[in-house]
């Protein structure tokens, strides 16, 4: 990935130094330098009539959906910053809870050991992405014929890259960009917050909580003291290994802290799938519901389910890290009538480029939210609901007409402007 952009004004000039680094894709080895780069200053100018393969029609569009659910997604709960995760007895413990408390041991202990994971003070990682939508479906149980793309495996979809720093689960900054497109995120240890180019900046609800992109193999010790009580539910074949399954549901009044009025969430539940070989984390899933109140009967439900397999762990200052995985999502709309139902299918290839740990300089003003940061919307739940913001998804005449409420994932950890062409649809 490069970090400087040459002065073509000036032959003399110093190279700009690049926020986020661009991938190296963006630079034909069998073009000029120059041209290179202007090609990249064309990916950095988003440009919403440019054509593109999109199941919606327009790329920005695409580009919108994929940063709002893909690319920054907070666990569901907090996670403490303790050294010492496992810090009691196994045999003071229900069967499953016990088992669970023995594998994260053998987790700290495959990822480097408790004093390699206890020096680490704070954590730089830079790498690429590849995003793209890959399927897209409605109708009645979703049983239509779907539109499919080219998926992140054949070379489909958007690419970017990110920078993310951290000191602590609650303490964390990460700036990603694709295709021109730029999304801030960030957790003060006070409040989480997002900031993207068609949104102003606004706040989560409830308590900060660690970015989910941090535990997918780049935190260990987060990752330990996440599934510290979780329990044992049973195994099960992840990419060829055998793993055993945690699992760890969000207590309610969590889940409380972060409803509303009209959006409920009424369950998020964690899985991680360890390697009985290796005591690694070979996948990190998760599963939301959430529903929303359309009227004084009818409600929407969403439900949001990510797969993240964590591949290719390399030793870094003693510390076992992951350089590279995929993540799947699938989101379930469904409620009202069989014709409102949809399911949007997403995917995620990423690639960690650089790592280090105890970042010299690196202090808590770093992790400042921006300065027109606003408060969560108290009756939308980081979902607000208007016309501020016409999403144009475009679907063939062919199959029903489907809205933005239909498509757009609604997450409770970013704020999605939601504008429907029917005034009864929310």
């Amino acid at each position: 990935m490069r970090k400087l952009c040459p002065n073509f004004d000036r032959e003399d000039g110093l190279d700009t130094v690049l926020e986020v680094p661009i991938p190296e894709e963006m630079f034909p080895s069998h073009k000029s330098t120059s041209l290179s780069w202007q090609n990249v200053k064309s990916w950095m100018k988003s440009n919403p009539e440019r054509s593109a393969t999109s199941i919606f029609g327009g790329r920005n569009t695409e580009i919108q959906l994929l940063l709002g659910v893909v690319g920054a997604p907070l666990i569901p709960l907090p996670v403490r910053c303790d050294r010492h995760p496992i810090n009691q007895s196994i045999k003071d413990h229900p069967i499953e809870a016990s088992m669970a408390k023995y594998i994260v041991q053998q987790y700290i202990a495959a990822a480097g050991g408790e004093t390699a994971l206890n020096s680490i003070d704070s954590m730089y990682a830079m790498g690429k992405v590849r995003m793209v939508t890959s399927e897209f479906s409605a109708g009645e149980v979703c049983k239509n014929k779907a539109m499919k793309v080219k998926g992140v495996r054949h070379g489909g979809g958007e690419m970017g890259g990110f920078v993310l720093w951290q000191k602590r689960p609650e303490l964390w900054c990460l700036e990603l960009v694709v295709s021109g497109c730029k999304i801030s995120a960030g957790s003060d240890g006070v409040v989480a917050w997002r900031q993207t180019p068609w949104h102003h900046s606004h706040a989560s609800r409830g308590p900060p909580r660690p970015l989910r992109r941090a535990l997918q193999g780049l935190d260990p010790r987060s990752t330990a003291n996440l599934f510290s009580n979780s329990v044992c539910i049973g195994e099960k074949t992840i990419n060829e290994e055998d793993c055993f399954i945690l699992k760890l549901e969000t207590e309610t009044s969590t889940l409380r802290a972060r409803s509303s009025r009209n959006v409920e969430i009424m369950r998020h539940t964690v899985w991680g799938y360890f390697s009985q070989r290796t005591g690694l984390l070979v996948q990190l899933a998760d599963t939301h519901l959430l529903r929303i109140k359309s009227s004084a009967d009818d409600s929407i439900f969403w439900e949001t389910t990510m797969e993240s397999l964590i591949q290719d762990y390399r030793t870094i200052d003693g510390v076992n890290i992951a350089h590279a995985g995929t993540t799947a999502v699938s989101l379930f709309r469904f409620g009202e009538n069989s014709e409102s139902h949809s399911r949007t299918r997403m995917e995620e290839r990423w690639t960690i480029e650089e790592v280090d740990f105890n970042i010299k300089g690196l202090s808590t003003d770093c992790f400042l939210p921006p300065g027109d940061l606003k408060k969560v919307d108290e009756e939308g739940c980081d979902v607000v609901v208007g016309s501020n913001t016409k999403l144009p998804f475009k679907i063939p005449a062919a199959s029903s007409r489907v809205s933005a409420a239909k498509v757009v994932a609604i997450d409770v950890d970013d704020s999605y402007n939601i504008d429907d062409d029917d005034d009864d649809e929310l």
